[in-house]
């Protein structure tokens, strides 16, 4: 899967995507809203079983539940992973009121031994609105992402230039 600022190219299809809001970086920080370049993979899936059914794809796929959080806090132990409510370091919901996590892959990126600083959280999920840019994260149209779903493997790599 080719990325670049402007698309997705994948097995014979271009698809439109969302960046960061940073643009891409090849020194990614947390807080910096950018999309690291590289070559990554994504690892496995969340998905809102109260809204979605489980899409098919070769990755493992959790459901997201009410206490589901990932850590953002760059000097907690657990950063970069995913978490349960109570928590006390600052973190992000993965059960949002907003339907851009109802289908989320978690990439490699800093994870799953993570570096403080170097960022958290590079998922890929749906887009709020066309090219409306994320915190970092690649995001698509919701038929699109279900379309990649259903064609990647645990082998699948983002080249994201």
């Amino acid at each position: 899967m080719i990325v670049t600022r402007w698309g997705v190219r994948f097995m014979g299809r271009r698809l439109p995507v969302s960046i960061g809001r940073g643009g891409m970086t090849d020194d990614k920080r947390e807080g910096d809203g950018a999309t690291p370049r590289g070559v990554w993979r994504m690892m496995e899936g969340r998905y809102r079983a109260d809204r979605c059914a489980r899409p098919h794809t070769a990755l493992t796929m959790r459901p997201i539940g009410p206490r589901d959080l990932w850590s953002d806090d760059p000097d907690d132990p657990a950063y970069n992973q995913a978490i349960t409510a109570p928590y006390p370091h600052s973190h992000e919901h993965l059960r949002r009121a907003d339907r851009l996590y109802d289908v989320l892959f978690v990439t490699d990126w800093n994870w799953p031994v993570a570096t403080s600083e170097k960022g958290s959280a590079i998922f890929v999920h749906q887009w709020r609105k066309p090219r409306h840019p994320t915190a970092g994260c690649l995001a698509f149209r919701p038929d699109h992402l279900r379309w990649i779903a259903a064609r990647i493997t645990p082998h699948t790599r983002l080249f994201i230039r």
